[in-house]
């Protein structure tokens, strides 16, 4: 091409690139409301974004990928979690994890119950909002896992109450502490361990399923004219799966053989009722 070709070549391409991305701009502008769920951008939702702000939960978290990388990507935590567990979690993170143990260091905020409400209805709006896939490999909170241990149930609380060095994770726990914060503990400390088999982060199955989820799976079973069990509700559900790992099997799901599960069916005999209480609160706040 000669110098005039070169020019108009030049000129065209990036007119059409312009028209292009204006085009593009327009049409995401267009689209904002819909993706957004900009409808349900209530007072509590605002004020939610406002308590993010004000603790400046950005220095660590990310937000659709955008902020710190020290702590988890928060995009779809209401979905993975529930507004229970995040509740429970605000009040004092503390009762969720050792510092020493698993490098955490979330701060007691200390938030009033109003600001945790709004922060939650801030999130859960976050977690509905159409961000079509981004970002593609989000931080995933999966839980810290607590090693489990082989002291039987007894053993535990006499080394507990002597003050022995478990991390507040595994340590014997009071009926004052919030239930899911006991069966997070639980499920981190049981023997055996359910951290051992299963996972909390969505997709991640290992040799039991992803718990990723649970309460809203167990919904849809219960629904289904597939499930032979005799539980009424979640929670029910839940309980069953753990009391009587048999009593259901997902069809096609490669956890169980000749209809026997390859969970252990000891639960029911080495957990006290309020114990499995508590992994019943705990796994119900999986949504």
């Amino acid at each position: 091409m000669n110098k005039r070709q070169t020019r108009l070549f030049a000129i065209v391409a990036t007119a059409l690139s312009a028209l292009v991305f204006v085009g593009l701009t327009i049409d995401s502008h267009r689209q904002f409301g819909t993706l957004t769920n900009a409808q349900n951008i209530t007072p509590a939702v605002t004020a939610g974004k406002d308590v993010w702000h004000k603790y400046n939960c950005v220095n660590c978290h990310t937000l659709f990928g955008e902020g710190a990388y020290y702590a988890p990507d928060l995009t779809k935590i209401a979905q993975h979690r529930g507004e229970a567990y995040l509740r429970a979690y605000m009040r004092d993170p503390s009762k969720f994890y050792d510092e020493k143990r698993h490098r955490r260091l979330m701060p007691k905020q200390d938030l009033s119950e109003t600001e945790i409400g709004n922060l939650i209805s801030f999130l859960d709006w976050i977690s509905k909002v159409d961000n079509q896939g981004w970002p593609p490999r989000p931080i995933l909170v999966t839980g810290a896992t607590i090693p489990g241990t082989d002291l039987s149930g007894e053993q535990l609380q006499s080394k507990g109450q002597q003050g022995g060095s478990l991390p507040p994770g595994a340590r014997p726990v009071t009926q004052e502490q919030n239930p899911i914060a006991l069966g997070q503990a639980l499920f981190r400390s049981v023997a055996p361990a359910c951290t051992a088999c299963h996972s909390v982060a969505p997709g991640v199955n290992m040799a039991g399923p992803s718990l990723a989820g649970l309460a809203t799976q167990a919904q849809q079973r219960l629904a289904s004219p597939d499930y032979k069990g005799s539980a009424k509700d979640v929670a029910g559900y839940i309980r069953e799966s753990i009391e009587q790992p048999s009593a259901y099997s997902v069809p096609g799901a490669m956890y169980s053989a000749n209809g026997q599960s390859f969970m252990p069916a000891t639960y029911v005999k080495d957990l006290k009722p309020e114990q499995i209480d508590q992994l019943v609160a705990y796994l119900s706040s999986f949504k």
